[in-house]
């Protein structure tokens, strides 16, 4: 409900700019204020309706959404013949270019209002589970994914999850902005960069989480990497068991618990929230990020050894 509601506010925005830029002739909008007020009201109406109980509920909700939607419709059928009329003024006025970015934004809000129309009927009116390659959570952010955090209170985000690869030392070596992509996938990419970067026979283990269990994945990965920590998900057979129990396993697996202190480090060094617009500028304040961990972590080990020199010299003394 709410994202049709930001598409039919924004859309509205959009046509006042073009009517203060002169692409747009005032008349025909003289009720702006009334669609805006009705627009919300609308939603908001809908949207108590959805999350309310009682008697009756489905019916009650489908009537108000019906109203909504209808006024959506109508609204959007107003900014189509305006965006026609825009057109039509900035190439008699030879003004395309100066107007190009403001109508190329009123044509996405344009869309996104038709679209969420669209989810918004099929969803509610038709009863429809929507396929999630089809849902947008962010219409100012439209790259963002669901997020689900934590094991037990299933607490939700917006965002990217980022796969961090970090050595033996606490340093992160890798790191990569996971888009629309399950764990299991991301194991191979990610041993092809590091053993690109470092040269085959470098890497003497690496080790995952259980989201990135898959048998053949492990089995191509000990071809090159002599230790592979990849617990099983559910089941394991008798050598499963015996590989997962054994000492080095244990031991190797024991260090992965380090990644958990890596995301911790990199929540407080800016990256709990990307304030940076877009998907470019998200993935390069991520970057920014693990230089800012990394570089936190190189003024860490020079104060060690700087006390350790001064522990020395003292005792000397």
């Amino acid at each position: 409900m709410n994202l049709l509601w930001d598409a039919g506010r924004k859309s509205l925005d959009m046509i006042e700019d073009a009517i203060e830029e002169g692409m747009l002739e005032w008349k025909g909008w003289r009720k702006g204020k009334y669609w805006r007020r009705e627009l919300k009201t609308l939603m908001r109406i809908s949207a108590k309706a959805s999350s309310g109980g009682g008697k009756n509920k489905e019916s009650i909700e489908k009537a108000h959404v019906r109203s909504y939607l209808e006024l959506s419709r109508s609204l959007s059928g107003k900014i189509g013949a305006s965006l026609l009329a825009i057109y039509e003024r900035v190439l008699t006025t030879n003004q395309v270019e100066m107007h190009a970015e403001q109508i190329e934004t009123l044509e996405y809000f344009h869309g996104m209002l038709n679209k969420q129309i669209d989810l918004v009927e099929r969803r509610v009116i038709r009863g429809e589970t929507i396929p999630s390659e089809e849902k947008i959570h962010s219409l100012f952010e439209p790259h963002t994914e669901w997020l689900y955090k934590g094991k037990s209170n299933k607490r939700v985000e917006l965002g990217h999850n980022i796969l961090v690869t970090s050595d033996q030392w606490g340093f992160i070596v890798d790191h990569l902005v996971v888009e629309k992509q399950v764990d299991v996938s991301l194991s191979i990419p990610l041993a092809d960069r590091l053993l690109s970067r470092h040269g085959e026979g470098t890497i003497k283990s690496i080790s995952f989480d259980k989201g990135f269990y898959k048998k053949e994945n492990k089995e191509l990965l000990s071809l090159y990497i002599l230790a592979v920590i990849m617990p099983k998900k559910g089941k394991k057979n008798k050598a499963e068991q015996e590989e997962e129990s054994g000492k080095t396993f244990k031991k190797l697996r024991h260090k992965h618990s380090a990644v958990e202190s890596d995301i911790n480090r990199l929540e407080h060094h800016g990256l709990d929230r990307c304030p940076d617009k877009g998907l470019k500028a998200f993935k390069r304040y991520c970057a920014l990020g693990v230089l800012a961990a990394n570089l936190h972590k190189v003024g860490n080990v020079l104060q060690e050894k700087a006390r350790e020199q001064g522990e020395k010299l003292r005792k000397a003394a």
